[in-house]
């Protein structure tokens, strides 16, 4: 096992930046296709992309952008999705489609389905990745029992290997997922979880609240440790703007209210926010890795943890390669091949998806104005 331990946080410049403008931008021109709620994509070789919306469907988009292709379908038939969370791209045109509310894993070869796997009946499970020989690599998404009064101070999570030919499950480590709550005390509004990604076939668990990153091989080995010591992140004033916009554009979505009655309720919410000012709250949002294996740290924000954060990236060996800054209301869902894919809310809080070129250094790369 190896560890990698940082005094501070590295002060390091990252050798690569977003580039000034998008290459493509779909969404926002007539012909498009409207997007709901973007849950996850992925990049093609070629520069296209794989779009799931979690209210609506998954989506290929062409290498320029400019064309659309509904890949699947809701419903629940052969080759049709209801609640897509994530996509693995297996070269050109091969698509795995997991599949929550259904149960499922669909292979995609170009427009055709090619085959379909059944998981494990459990809502809490959820694929992570492909393991180095195929496996797949599951997680508990959500909580499998009430965290309400356990004994134990965090519940219990467990990364568990699946054997799609054979239906075996094989848990081979755990983890701390979500801590304890009491009932009848007023629940957090902010709390850290512990989440799992893949990275380059292996899990990467990281808990919310802990400045460290563990690595293991599909077999629950683990390879390596960062750790470092950051100041203590403590809420401040400037976070909550955009929590602010982020409740308020939810509202309009979900709560079918007047906007008088709906400026209350978001009020009210922000009272508790403001009233965590100076306290200490997560270090990052959720992660995710790149197609070389980097892991990428957003800084945490409230309501929606990865839009407009700034990027740590981390290598597979551990070195520290620096902080990526994003564009306000951006959120990153693939790096590969020197390309970013992503989602920007417009003006109007409409989401487009977007792609961006991976600039080789900061000077040509995208810089927040102030």
């Amino acid at each position: 096992m190896r560890i990698v331990e940082y005094l501070s946080e590295p002060e390091v410049e990252a050798p690569f930046a977003l580039a000034a403008e998008p290459l493509y931008r779909h969404g926002a021109n007539p012909g498009d296709y409207e997007f709901l709620s973007v849950d996850a994509g992925r990049l093609f070789p070629d520069g296209g992309a794989v779009v799931a919306d979690w209210y609506g469907e998954v989506v290929v988009l062409s290498p320029d952008g400019t064309t659309h292709q509904v890949l699947a379908k809701v419903g629940e038939g052969p080759g049709e999705v209801v609640s897509p969370y994530s996509a693995f791209v297996l070269g050109q045109d091969n698509v795995l489609v997991p599949d929550s509310r259904l149960s499922r894993l669909t292979l995609f070869a170009g427009d055709s389905v090619a085959r379909i796997v059944s998981l494990p009946r459990a809502a809490h499970f959820g694929v992570a990745g492909i393991g180095s020989s195929g496996e797949l690599l599951l997680w508990n998404r959500y909580p499998y029992r009430s965290w309400f009064d356990i004994e134990e101070d965090w519940l219990v999570g467990h990364m568990t290997l699946f054997d799609t030919e054979t239906g075996t499950l094989d848990t081979v480590a755990s983890y701390d997922h979500y801590p304890r709550q009491r009932s009848g005390v007023a629940r957090p509004i902010i709390n850290p979880v512990g989440e799992v990604t893949a990275a380059a076939g292996r899990f990467v668990y990281t808990r919310s609240d802990r400045p460290e990153i563990t690595w293991r091989l599909p077999d629950g080995t683990v390879t390596q440790i960062v750790r470092w010591r950051p100041e203590p992140n403590l809420l401040a004033e400037e976070l909550l703007e955009h929590g602010e916009a982020y409740n308020r554009m939810i509202g309009r979505m979900n709560y079918g209210v007047s906007e008088a009655r709906l400026e209350e309720i978001i009020q009210e919410d922000m009272a508790r926010y403001r009233a965590m000012i100076g306290q200490p709250v997560p270090f990052f949002g959720t992660p995710f890795a790149d197609a070389d294996g980097n892991v990428w740290l957003p800084s945490f924000r409230p309501a929606y943890p990865q839009e407009g954060s700034p990027y740590t990236v981390i290598s597979p060996d551990g070195e520290w390669l620096g902080r990526v800054e994003t564009p306000p209301k951006f959120r990153i869902l693939d790096v590969t091949g020197g390309l970013v894919l992503g989602v920007l809310r417009d003006e109007t809080d409409v989401e487009n998806v977007v792609v961006y070129g991976l600039a080789g250094g900061p000077a040509e790369g995208f810089r927040p104005t102030s």
